[in-house]
């Protein structure tokens, strides 16, 4: 008996744009399915002549059939597989396996790839030979299928397997956060163990937001750049996901928090171009200090989602850190549209999550402050100041000691 469903654990509405994005950037058709082969999603850019077959009862079935074992095809193989349907057309698929279980597949394809001394139309005839389908219609059908090279079809497989494993990233994360929720609800003595719960809960929460632009990045420079441009951002991308994902309850050096602020900023450098600009000015004689992990990316991605995202000309977000008598500042501050100080206020009497227009904000801002204090003090933590239009500054105190 199977544990998860892909559509519990994975919003569908979640997976459906994935899906559009897959197809509008490669031009290729796209479905995902379950672990039976059902779709659970509605079919992206469908060939006519896909469609024309599953509008018979034996053609479902097959194509059903052929999903299912392509996707056990791809979770035997562990990677991207390339095959024929049971029409003859060339399709791809990935498997999307949550905690060593088969939930589903990730399909895409429904063309011809470019081969020598095949007749792909005949061999597709004769596939459906007996379905009662007319060959005039599957013929001239035939004709728009569009022919790939095989390069192109790599790539496409590279980036399904990109798109898969961002899948089940985030069905490891819902189904993290949903064990979090049991588990605050068994607890009597909340104040025991929050401290564990809230770490858990920041380190289950990958950002759609930011992870799905960047595959959308990805998506796009697979088609323009090939495949070697493509494998270096997504090593960059699972650096810093990997980075931020270990060791999360272990405080780090603000050098490696730096270092991982400017991976983040890099990828989004791809995205944004120019119209994004950041500058790093960090004395010197504090980066060996030991601070939380996890503190200044929630304060940069909060900056360019709320901050500079909405504004058409960008902006700067500018890292600081300096000495201020016996104690440390770490500041980021950005130039974007700002917001209310009654809402920062709400966030930190609050304590909780708040969401803003569908992403966030509140729980990485106060788990960095919750988590400072939880160092270093009451004395301590996060002081966050914003103007509407001007742009939003937060403020991170620490201790300082020269020996």
């Amino acid at each position: 008996m199977s544990r998860f469903n892909l559509g519990e654990i994975v919003d569908i509405d979640v997976l459906q744009e994935i899906q559009v994005k897959f197809s509008e950037a490669t031009g290729l058709a796209a479905v995902i399915v379950d672990a039976g082969g059902n779709p659970i999603t509605k079919p992206s850019n469908f060939t006519k002549i896909c469609t024309y077959i599953r509008s018979f009862p034996q053609g479902l079935f097959k194509c059903v059939g052929c999903d299912n074992r392509a996707g056990r095809m791809a979770m035997e193989k562990q990677k991207p597989f390339v095959y024929l349907c049971h029409s003859g057309l060339t399709d791809l698929a990935a498997p999307i396996i949550v905690q060593n279980q088969y939930i589903g597949a990730f399909l895409a394809g429904q063309v011809v790839l470019a081969k020598e001394d095949y007749d792909a139309k005949a061999e597709m005839i004769r596939r459906l030979s007996g379905l009662g389908m007319e060959t005039e219609v599957l013929a001239e059908l035939f004709d728009v299928i569009e022919v790939v090279p095989e390069k192109r079809l790599k790539a496409a497989a590279d980036l399904i397997y990109i798109m898969s494993n961002y899948i089940v990233e985030i069905g490891v994360v819902n189904i993290v956060q949903q064990q979090l929720v049991e588990e605050l609800k068994a607890k009597a003595d909340l104040e025991a163990t929050l401290h564990v719960t809230e770490l858990k809960a920041l380190q289950a929460q990958v950002n759609p937001h930011f992870l799905f632009n960047t595959l959308n990045t990805i998506a796009r420079l697979a088609l323009l750049e090939g495949a070697g441009k493509t494998q270096e951002i997504v090593y960059a991308l699972s650096d810093l996901v990997r980075e931020n994902l270990r060791d999360i309850d272990v405080p780090r050096t603000l050098e490696e928090e730096v270092k991982s602020a400017k991976d983040y900023l890099t990828i989004q450098k791809v995205r944004f171009g120019d119209r994004i600009q950041s500058f790093i000015d960090i004395d010197p004689k504090i980066m060996r200090i030991m601070i939380p992990a996890l503190t200044l990316q929630p304060l940069i991605e909060n900056a360019i989602i709320h901050g500079l995202e909405k504004k058409v000309e960008g902006g700067q977000i500018y890292i600081s850190g300096r000495i201020e008598g016996e104690e440390i500042v770490i500041s980021v501050r950005d130039t974007g549209v700002g917001v209310q100080m009654e809402h920062i206020q709400s966030i930190f009497s609050a304590g909780k999550r708040t969401k803003t227009h569908g992403h966030t904000t509140g729980l990485g801002i106060i788990n960095v402050h919750k988590r400072i204090q939880h160092h270093f003090g009451p004395k301590y933590g996060l002081e966050m100041e914003s103007e509407v239009g001007e742009g939003t500054s937060s403020h991170i105190r620490l201790p300082y000691s020269q020996s």
